[in-house]
């Protein structure tokens, strides 16, 4: 069973950065692809951006060119810069994982670390 931790939410100031951190555990190898979406209140949860083992990568283009995914697969870890935030980008934050490109079936989910962008 894989395990997914986020980490690195919390309140921002318009125009400013953050960095979310996803830790993956009980697997055997880093999940094929990871990535993030985000959900806010009211509204249905959008990807924001995923990435393969092979670093291959998709965003949304909500947040093309604000934001930034990565993975260390020595940390097992997938991390996702935050650039120019506006209170729209208020969401929980969630980490997923799951195989098969274009990473579209998710299997594995963290609960979420939320972000708070305020003007």
């Amino acid at each position: 069973q894989v395990q997914l931790m986020e980490s690195g939410g919390g309140s921002v100031q318009s125009g400013g950065s953050l960095r979310l951190s996803c830790v993956a555990s009980g697997y055997i190898y880093f999940p094929y692809c990871v990535g993030w979406f985000r959900q806010a209140s009211g509204k249905e949860r959008e990807r924001i951006a995923v990435i393969d083992s092979s670093r291959r990568t998709i965003y949304s283009d909500s947040m093309a060119g604000r934001s930034n995914i990565s993975r260390d697969n020595t940390k097992n870890t997938v991390y996702l810069q935050l650039f120019n935030l506006n209170a729209d980008d208020t969401a929980i934050y969630y980490c997923a994982a799951g195989g098969g490109w274009p990473c579209d079936r998710m299997t594995y989910w963290g609960q979420g670390t939320p972000v708070t962008v305020s003007s």
